[in-house]
């Protein structure tokens, strides 16, 4: 069931594209501004709107990070501005001048991509913002364009119906000439693809009355938007999407799963939480507060000053061994601490036997992913135990112990979305 929040009809013109970061929202239009909000309560920054192009905005993309947000225009360039400030960070004038239809940031934010009225494409890098490689289809406008997951292939789509594969050195690895009989207007790959050298058609989703601008996957794959708006985005962090159209609003939905009351909850602070409230969380969500309660529950209420004086919440509890307990929070009795550690090792234990899906669990410390990185080896790690094992093991796989090709790590935004979606239901 999808309900409506709010409305924002703040743009002077068609509105052409929105995304979401983790904390915000942005929308571009034909009045040639972005529009900024906090995605909290959709109120408008103070940098607000943001005005740099000469004409029609037609896509928008925030960094990974969230920290740059790229917008692209007919007046052929692609502007890098600052979610910090709002400033404009780069200009990116398109190869031949052609105005700037489609634009697309990697998974990573090291590659962008724009594709241009004359069929051509540019490939920038995104840290340096120097181009890298350019490309064209012939007699076509490119309209699409979607980095794969991995962030190593992107597919384009056309005004001529084509959708094509292709990799970081402008190959084509596949050409679908005939995808769309009247043109594609949008594509997206489901988060769960990590890589491919072809397409094949599985499905035909036939259900629309009008024709279809826009589509989006939700960050777990498990839902798919589309429709006739001119644009629509799911939020990677909360149930909510937004959808944009030539009426010049932007609609704000929150996605219910039919349980009333876990949705509320789930969105509110948490301020005055019960015991019982406390025991429903993961340990690593666990407050302060709550991790003085367990500590009386345990007959542990003596150590309830000191690990407030030392702001222990629930992911500093998981991670006490010896050596803090007896340094840091200055514990001298061996018993005590090694009670402290038992007590906490049954948590875990706890954990694992609670039903946490074991995708969910890293497989270095065990514990459910807070920021879960693919590794070379294909695997999935907490980003710190990965990075403090490739520091210290010589670069060899945790999983296969095979050395590791190279030691860069890309978020695993569908693995994120997936255990926040299992934390939210549980």
């Amino acid at each position: 069931m999808v309900s409506l929040i709010c409305t924002l009809t703040d743009h002077r013109d068609d509105v052409n594209w929105c995304a979401f970061s983790t904390k915000l929202l942005a929308t571009c239009s034909g009045d040639k501004t972005l529009r900024i909000y906090n995605t909290h309560d959709f109120s408008e920054l103070p940098f607000s709107p943001l005005s740099g192009h000469g004409y029609s905005v037609h896509c928008c993309c925030f960094s990974a990070c969230g920290q740059f947000l790229a917008s692209c225009s007919t007046d052929s360039t692609t502007v890098i501005w600052s979610m910090v400030s709002g400033e404009i960070d780069a200009v990116l004038e398109h190869p031949g001048c052609s105005p700037v239809r489609i634009c697309a940031l990697s998974p990573d934010s090291v590659y962008l991509v724009s594709g241009a009225s004359d069929g051509t494409l540019a490939l920038w890098d995104f840290p340096s913002k120097q181009l890298r490689r350019t490309g064209s289809v012939d007699n076509t406008t490119m309209v699409a364009c979607c980095f794969s997951p991995c962030s190593q292939l992107f597919v384009t789509g056309s005004t001529y119906g084509d959708l094509r594969l292709w990799n970081l050195d402008m190959n084509q690895l596949h050409a679908e000439k005939n995808a769309h009989d009247l043109g594609v207007t949008c594509c997206t790959f489901a988060p769960s693809i990590l890589g491919a050298c072809k397409m094949q058609l599985l499905h035909t989703l036939s259900g629309q009355s009008a024709p279809v601008l826009s589509c989006a996957y939700s960050s777990d794959g498990q839902l798919l938007v589309s429709g006739y708006v001119t644009a629509c985005s799911f939020s990677p962090t909360s149930p909510l999407i937004a959808t944009g159209s030539m009426d010049k609003s932007v609609n704000i939905w929150r996605v219910e799963d039919g349980c009333s009351g876990r949705e509320e909850s789930a969105l509110t602070t948490g301020e005055g939480k019960t015991s019982a409230g406390r025991s429903k969380l993961l340990v690593s969500d666990w407050s302060e507060e709550d991790v003085s309660v367990w500590l009386r529950e345990e007959g542990l209420e003596g150590l309830v000053d000191k690990f407030m004086a030392n702001n222990i919440d629930g992911t500093e509890l998981l991670g006490l061994t010896k050596e803090t307990l007896a340094s840091e929070l200055h514990i001298e009795s061996v018993g005590l601490r090694s009670k402290v550690l038992r007590k906490v090792e049954e948590l875990k234990s706890e954990s694992v036997c609670s039903g946490i899906p074991d995708e969910f669990l890293c497989p270095i410390t065990r514990e459910l992913m807070r920021e879960p990185v693919i590794a070379a080896d294909g695997y999935s790690y907490e980003r710190g135990a990965i990075a403090s094992w490739i520091n210290t093991k010589n670069r060899t796989s945790p999983m296969t112990n095979l050395p590791l090709l190279t030691t860069l790590l890309t978020p695993n935004h569908t693995l994120k979305m997936a255990i926040g979606r299992w934390k939210t239901s549980h």
